[in-house]
């Protein structure tokens, strides 16, 4: 089910650079999401003005110049990496893959010398074999850029992402897809969470949550189970205007045809349309102290303590604002996966029900729930705003008005 999700107000296209760029270079970009979010995504990069073509499983493609590839990664919350395609082809034999290999134009986006990690995917097709794949693309872009890459292992985000560009090959029925990363470390690395809680929330996925819980930034916004502080710190990011990828550095950055002047362009008009504070309340509220003193320090470094107020409360104490319209109520319980947990989350659930119907009229509850059962104690009326995955697990939000 397609996710309803809000877009930040005020934000104003990105404009012309102050000089043009070298060369009108344009792409074929794939903006990647976790399954089950590209609903969020497509809106994101509507409101961004982006050139969007068809969403897919997993993701949505868009084409642009090099400011749509700057412009995904600084300001898209929910995707998890920007991609552009360097080539398609079909390629049933290894001489086939040689040949076309060879053809691309890989100095567009790799520079003489320079390391490379090549991540090689087969399904479905005659070349079956990743490693033997990767020796014929790896043949193909020494000649190009003088290096030999390296076969990419280990976990997608990995720190090493962040520093030696990545190039994704998957074959798929005999046809080869090549790819290029434009983003480096995964874009939920915004650089502020570096105090944990328990099973902490990714950053894009909780940035979804708040998009597709139809929160409008100009009413409050509480999350009464709150941990490491990652759905308000994103909530409070989204209402002043921050870009998730403001404070750090992309992949794109060391491709031959970077442009800074344009870069530093867009991210002056950037700062420029960020709000001194947020235009409402946002409050986020655990019983476990350790998990507030994270997400205070969480929220300290993301630049929002200002606007994010912290406690350390049970559910039953949690209250609105006084003198404010009604807004949202947005959160991450536990799961309960174990089958004893279950049963005792029954009554938490059931407590947060009561309590936002009792305390919040009007308000709206938008949880992130792995459960169906454990749902029903929230209480009638709800209704499902995406399905995904968190930590392997499958999840989805389910959103209220009390």
């Amino acid at each position: 089910m397609a996710a309803k999700a809000r877009t930040p107000r005020g934000r104003a296209p990105l404009g012309a650079p102050s000089k043009p760029a070298p060369r009108a270079e344009r792409y074929e970009l794939f903006a990647i999401c976790a399954p089950g979010l590209e609903g969020v995504l497509e809106a994101e990069m509507r409101a961004l003005e982006l050139d969007v073509g068809k969403p897919d499983v997993g993701g949505v493609a868009f084409s642009g110049g090099a400011s749509a590839v700057y412009r995904a990664n600084l300001w898209l919350r929910s995707a998890t990496r920007i991609i552009a395609r360097v080539g398609d082809f079909h390629a049933r034999l290894f001489d086939e893959l040689e040949r076309h290999s060879r053809r691309l134009q890989w100095t567009r986006f790799l520079r003489a010398g320079q390391p490379v990690r090549l991540r090689v995917s087969t399904s479905k097709s005659r070349l079956y074999h990743t490693g033997a794949v990767a020796q014929r693309l790896s043949e193909a872009m020494e000649e190009s850029t003088g290096v030999a890459p390296t076969v990419a292992t280990g976990a997608d985000d990995d720190e090493e992402a962040g520093e030696i560009p990545l190039v994704i090959v998957r074959l798929f029925r005999d046809r080869c897809t090549v790819s290029i990363d434009s983003s480096g470390a995964l874009l939920h690395r915004r650089g502020y969470r570096l105090a944990t809680a328990k099973a902490p929330l990714r950053e894009t996925l909780a940035a979804a949550l708040v998009l597709a819980s139809g929160w409008d930034p100009s009413t409050p916004l509480l999350d009464p189970m709150c941990g490491a502080g990652t759905i308000p710190i994103e909530a409070a990011m989204l209402a002043r205007r921050i870009p998730p990828g403001l404070s750090r550095r992309f992949a794109f950055m060391a491709w031959p045809g970077f442009h800074a002047p344009t870069w530093e362009k867009m991210l002056n008009e950037a700062r420029a349309q960020i709000l001194p504070s947020a235009p409402s309340p946002i409050l986020g509220s655990d019983r476990d102290a350790g998990a507030v003193a994270a997400a205070r320090a969480n929220a300290e470094r993301a630049g929002v303590a200002g606007d994010v107020a912290f406690e350390e409360r049970v559910i039953s104490r949690i209250a609105p604002p006084e003198g404010r319209a009604a807004g949202a109520i947005v959160t991450n319980p536990p799961y309960g996966v174990r089958v004893g947990d279950r049963d005792a989350l029954r009554n938490l659930y059931a407590q947060l029900g009561n309590v936002a119907r009792e305390r919040f009229p009007g308000w709206r509850l938008t949880v992130l729930s792995a459960d169906p059962r454990l749902d029903a104690q929230l209480g009638e009326g709800l209704e499902v705003a995406l399905t995904t995955k968190n930590g392997g697990i499958a999840v989805r939000a389910v959103t209220a008005v009390s």
